[in-house]
């Protein structure tokens, strides 16, 4: 949610605010003490709820609820929106670190869709060619996710170049699947790979924290990240360990479809680089 209020319209937006703001509170609230809050009216909460998947504002109220009792019995408040100052001492900062990393891996977990997450490692499966494209940070993972996914028989490989992402997805046909990697989902580099990958078949995929971005318009499947920015880690940076979860689930996923075949490939791999490991003494 927290990511999504910078592209919703005003109204929409301080209703979000306060709902951040006090989630426990807002669980708590009628639904017009929470318009009266926000400067607005029921109708706009409605049309909020609405536009993030819930039916009504009873249906958002009991998830507020479940979520601030999870979060009351992991004791993540004592960090979260805590701002790290040049003099806090390391321990405080890496409390506020923990704290924030532990919610940004629940909040992703709980708004990840997992029929998506099934469709995209079937695909991936079957694939002839799998593309994975990111820049900058998000280039990293992608990188790190081609590694494990050729480690167990995918045919798969990693572009942070426009040009040779542009020529990659320009091979691909509709035995292959595209996978665009961008917090924002506005990396013109990756919009332009994606598009190239699906105007030829391709099954294309998005890996955003925006669900309503460029990038996720292109794309025939999305996987939404959550992003909780902390002080000296903003924008994609904060979204890292949020994308690693979720093409970690599809990387699960499909080591689960390919059980046997996983299993023996990392009896291989092992066996191959045995010999480069130190004996401890």
């Amino acid at each position: 949610m927290e990511t999504e209020l910078s592209s919703l319209p005003e109204a929409l937006r301080r209703v979000g605010e306060v709902i951040l703001g006090d989630p426990a509170e807002a669980a708590r609230s009628t639904i017009i003490a929470l318009a009266e809050r926000a400067g607005s009216s029921p109708a706009t909460v409605t049309r909020f709820c609405r536009a993030f998947g819930f039916s009504g504002y009873a249906e958002l109220r009991v998830a507020l609820a479940t979520e601030t009792g999870r979060a009351a019995q992991a004791g993540w408040g004592a960090g979260v929106g805590h701002e790290i100052g040049p003099d806090d001492p390391i321990d405080v900062a890496v409390e506020v670190m923990a704290a924030a990393d532990t919610r940004l891996i629940q909040d992703t977990a709980a708004q990840l869709d997992l029929d998506v997450v099934a469709r995209v490692a079937d695909d991936l499966v079957a694939a002839r060619r799998v593309l994975l494209v990111g820049v900058s940070t998000s280039g990293n993972v992608a990188t790190m996710l081609e590694g494990r996914l050729r480690r167990i028989g995918i045919p798969c490989w990693s572009a942070g170049d426009a040009h040779e992402a542009l020529s990659e997805a320009a091979l691909l046909g509709a035995e292959d699947v595209a996978i665009g990697i961008s917090h924002r989902g506005s990396t013109r580099e990756v919009m332009e790979a994606l598009a190239e990958a699906g105007s030829h078949g391709a099954t294309t995929v998005a890996v955003t924290s925006f669900a309503r971005s460029p990038l996720a318009e292109l794309a025939d499947l999305v996987l939404t990240t959550a992003s909780r920015e902390t002080t000296f880690r903003l924008g994609g940076l904060a979204a890292v360990h949020s994308q690693l979860f979720v093409l970690d689930a599809v990387y699960v996923a499909v080591a689960q479809r390919t059980y046997e075949r996983t299993n023996q490939a990392f009896e291989l791999t092992i066996s191959a680089v045995e010999s480069h490991r130190v004996e401890r003494g």
